[in-house]
């Protein structure tokens, strides 16, 4: 099993148990180690939005990172 899979295994888990707040880190890190713009893109807004659900403090942060990756705009 490569870090992939083992990451894709614990998402999967993680949604199966409904724990947002492990999606949210989860998310964060698959965001973090994907290959493609469009692959980090994509888990970053679902860390965002999981931690937006959950009161999370970092959403704030992947609200940052997504204005500058162009898929989210800015405040105001």
């Amino acid at each position: 099993m490569n870090g992939s899979d083992d990451l894709d295994a614990r998402l999967l888990a993680a949604h199966a148990r409904d724990d947002k707040p492990a999606l949210v880190t989860l998310y964060a890190e698959a965001a973090d180690v994907a290959a493609s713009a469009e692959a980090k893109g994509f888990y970053l807004t679902h860390a965002y939005i999981f931690a937006l659900d959950t009161g999370d403090a970092r959403a704030a942060e992947f609200k940052e990172r997504l204005v500058a990756m162009r898929r989210d705009k800015p405040e105001g």
